[in-house]
């Protein structure tokens, strides 16, 4: 009863956020997602397979139909929350709409939060609701939401999957099916301010956690005997959710620690270097980070460091631009590197980046996997690598000498994104959200001071083992 009234509650959440995009509202960003057992839980009651099957067929012979007819066909499509990229989504969809004259196509702003956008997710597919056609979806995501949406080959991915990165090919390849069409791919950053830097007498962004450390105490206490009281070393994304498994990610790999779980299935977590790791990053919580960087997210970091009152942050490529904009105060004062490690040349960066996924439960399969196919070409990514600074996923791009003119550091970092660390995802599947939620939690307790690193990778590993049944073991 409790799964079927969460299910019911989400429809009526994506009702609203539908109502608004068609002109029925003012609203401008999507309500939060109950934190439910809905939330996680695969639906119980799903149609049979062939049922599925026949119904896709029927509608998509009417879709075509209607197509054939002179029709519009109407589509959702869920994409980024509320800042530059969903702005920027908004402007290609109008230049498709215009292309595709017979195509409408609603725009939806996700959540901000990832944890809570693929909760959202869970509600609208237990139900097999129609309500969207389309969405964004993370890295991490296509194992888990598989038996969710078509197989974009059927609809003309397998002509141009050649183009994009085999790596992230395969990782949206479930069963034989591509389930998700790679978009724009992404890896964690270090920004730093150039110009400080240089007043400071440094030569070099640092290379290792304890130089970075160092660097941001001196130019944060230097800043502030100017009388910039607001001023902070390193400003990063420590709120409880996805972004900060992301950040703790980088800070355990590159100090010896692991990926939590191993590809082979070992839950290496509870480890001395992980432990370290989680502790230093507490000791910069009120020290060079503000103390309320434990909920800060992307945008609350960024809002610090582009007011010119960081000088370093931990980010994602999206940034780079903003900072770049004519309105930016640090506009030309600062430039992006790999993330510093335990020792130099261990940098670890997250992998990151979305794709575009056709629900199964569309009613116009074929025209939601078009629009995919537009949004994913090679014109379009690279026009948002040009204004939002988002990663291709087509390695060619990386040579276009346009690009390389706009956003100079995106060819000379290929191999932080080719090489980045992954998540633990496939070797939990299907339980990668409620494992990064047992990560992440746990990471915000030591964060917070309420626990120590040993006591959280301790913790982190006795509820895994509950959790999957793996075997532990060294990373």
């Amino acid at each position: 009863m409790k799964r079927r009234l969460m299910g019911v509650l989400g429809l009526l959440l994506i009702a609203a956020m539908v109502l608004a995009a068609c002109g029925g509202g003012q609203a401008t960003e999507a309500p939060a997602a109950p934190a439910t057992e809905a939330a996680t839980e695969a639906p119980t009651e799903a149609a049979t397979e062939a049922e599925t099957e026949a119904a896709t067929e029927a509608a998509t012979e009417a879709a075509t139909e209607a197509a054939a007819a002179g029709e519009q066909v109407t589509l959702t499509f869920v994409g980024a929350g509320p800042g530059a990229e969903a702005n920027f989504t908004k402007q290609q969809i109008e230049q498709f709409m215009q292309e595709n004259p017979d195509i409408k196509v609603n725009f939806i702003e996700g959540h901000v939060s990832a944890t809570d956008r693929y909760g959202l997710y869970l509600q609208t597919f237990q139900a097999q609701s129609a309500d969207i056609d389309a969405m964004q979806i993370d890295v991490i995501w296509p194992g888990d939401l598989a038996e969710h949406l078509v197989d974009l080959n059927e609809y003309g991915a397998a002509d141009v999957t050649g183009d994009h990165f085999p790596a992230i090919v395969t990782n949206n390849t479930v069963d034989g099916r591509l389930v998700g069409l790679p978009w724009f791919t992404d890896g964690g950053l270090l920004y730093y301010r150039t110009d400080l830097l240089e007043k400071y007498g440094y030569d070099a962004p640092p290379a290792t956690w304890a130089e970075l450390t160092a660097m941001a105490q001196a130019i944060q206490d230097g800043e502030r005997a100017e009388g910039n009281q607001d001023f902070w070393g390193f400003v990063w994304q420590g709120k409880a959710y996805e972004g900060l498994t992301c950040d703790a990610l980088e800070w355990i790999y590159s100090s010896g620690g692991g990926t939590i779980v191993s590809p082979d299935k070992i839950i290496t977590i509870d480890n001395e270097s992980a432990a370290a790791a989680l502790d230093l990053a507490a000791s910069w919580v009120g020290t060079i980070s503000p103390p309320g960087v434990t909920g800060f997210q992307e945008e609350e970091a960024r809002a610090v460091w582009q007011s010119g009152n960081a000088a370093f942050m931990r980010n994602w490529p999206y940034s780079y631009s903003l900072g770049q904009g004519d309105d930016s105060p640090i506009k030309g004062l600062f430039d992006v590197t790999s993330l510093p490690g335990a020792e130099a040349g261990q940098s670890a960066a997250t992998l990151g980046g979305w794709q575009i996924g056709v629900s199964k439960y569309s009613k116009n399969p074929e025209a939601a996997a078009k629009l995919a196919l537009w949004l994913a070409s090679a014109e379009q990514q690279k026009a948002r690598a040009l204004n939002i600074s988002l990663l291709p996923t087509i390695p060619a791009l990386y040579d276009d000498a346009e690009i390389a003119e706009v956003v100079p550091f995106m060819p000379n970092l290929l191999n932080v994104f080719t090489n980045a660390v992954a998540r633990p995802s496939t070797a939990t599947a299907p339980n990668y959200n409620e494992v990064s939620t047992i990560f992440f939690s746990n990471v915000s307790e030591v964060l917070t001071g309420n626990t120590s690193g040993e006591d959280a990778v301790i913790n982190i590993s006795l509820d895994l083992e509950d959790l999957l049944g793996f075997e532990t073991g060294a990373p």
